[in-house]
C-alpha cells in the first residue's frame, strides 16, 4: 500500500505535515447502481467470536481485531449523534466533541493515516528545499510522535477506570467515551509513527521485511516479483508547482487563507489542519 505526504513550509520555521483526504468510495458519491448504495452491514458481536474462536491468527491479531470492532461501534454511534435533530441531547454532544477534536494537534492526523500496511511513502515537497532536510523533519514528527503518544496512551488507558464511574449517572458517560476515544487515537497515532519512522529512516535491515511485501504484492498483481535490489520505501517528489504557490510566503505572517485553499485544492489536503499548522504556536 502506498501512501502520500505533502510538505511545505507555511510560516516561519512552521511546516505543514498533510496527507490528502480519502476518496469517498463509488457509492458514497453516488455512483453504481442501487445494490451499492446500501451501506456494509455493521460487524456483529458473534462475527467477532468467530473470527477470535476459528484459529489461525496470532493474539495480537485478536486484541486489534476486538480494537477495530470497538472503534467501529463508537463510529457509527459518532455518525447517529450527528444525525440526531438540532437541539436534541446527541446533536448538542456531537457538537461539543466537535469543538474537542478541533484541539487535535495536526501531526496526530498525519501519524494516524499511516496505517501498518503502507510500504512505500510518496513524499512531495517544493523544490527549492533540500530533500535531506525534508526527510530529516519527516523523521523528528515519528520519533517525537512515539515518545508523545505512547505517553498519552498509557495516560488515558489509567483514566478509563476513573472515568467508569460515572457509569451509574442516568445521563451519557461523556467523560468515559472520551477518554476511551482518545486512548484509540492514541495507539493509532503511535502505531503510524512507529511506522513512519520506518519508512523514512536508513533501516536497511528492516526494508527487507516490506521488499518482501513488495514483491508479494508484485507477483500477484502482474506474476513478476520485483527484483529491485535498491529498493527504499519513500520517494522524495520535488514539486516546482508547490514552489509556485508559496511565493507569496512571509516570514512572519506566513501564506494568506487564498494560498492556503488553493494548495489544499490542488493537493486534495484539509484546510483546516493546514491552518492548524500555520496558526499552531
Amino acid at each position: 500500500m502506498q501512501a502520500r505526504v505533502v510538505v511545505f513550509p507555511v510560516k516561519g520555521r512552521a511546516w505543514c505535515f498533510a496527507s490528502p483526504r480519502a476518496t469517498a468510495p463509488a457509492a458514497a458519491r453516488g455512483g453504481g447502481d442501487a445494490g451499492a448504495l446500501l451501506p456494509p452491514p455493521p460487524p456483529t458481536v458473534k462475527d467477532l467470536w468467530r473470527g477470535i474462536a476459528g484459529g489461525g491468527r496470532t493474539a495480537s491479531e485478536n486484541a486489534e481485531a476486538v480494537v477495530d470492532f470497538v472503534a467501529d461501534k463508537m463510529n457509527r454511534a459518532w455518525i447517529g449523534f450527528g444525525s440526531a435533530p438540532e437541539g436534541s441531547m446527541k446533536n448538542r454532544i456531537h457538537s461539543f466533541g466537535l469543538k474537542l477534536l478541533s484541539r487535535v494537534r495536526p501531526s496526530e492526523v498525519l501519524l494516524k493515516s499511516v496505517t501498518k500496511d503502507v510500504s512505500l511513502l510518496e513524499i512531495v515537497h517544493p523544490a527549492s528545499i533540500n530533500p535531506r532536510l525534508v526527510r530529516r523533519r519527516l523523521r523528528h514528527i515519528a520519533v517525537r510522535g512515539a515518545s508523545v503518544h505512547r505517553k498519552f496512551l498509557y495516560g488515558s488507558v489509567c483514566l478509563l477506570p476513573v472515568t467508569s464511574v460515572f457509569m451509574v449517572l442516568p445521563l451519557p458517560n461523556i467523560p468515559f467515551f472520551w477518554v476511551l476515544f482518545r486512548a484509540y487515537s492514541h495507539w493509532r497515532a503511535l502505531q503510524g509513527s512507529e511506522r513512519l519512522q520506518l519508512l523514512v529512516s536508513d533501516s536497511s535491515d528492516q526494508w527487507k521485511i516490506l521488499l518482501e511485501k513488495q514483491k508479494e504484492m508484485s507477483s500477484r498483481k502482474d506474476g513478476n516479483p520485483c527484483e529491485n535490489t535498491q529498493y527504499a520505501p519513500w520517494n522524495l517528489q520535488p514539486s516546482k508547482k508547490l514552489d509556485g504557490f508559496l511565493e507569496s510566503r512571509k516570514l512572519n505572517e506566513g501564506l494568506d487563507c487564498d494560498t492556503i485553499s488553493r494548495i489544499c485544492q490542488a493537493y486534495d489536503l484539509d484546510k483546516i489542519d493546514v491552518l492548524k499548522y500555520r496558526d499552531l504556536e
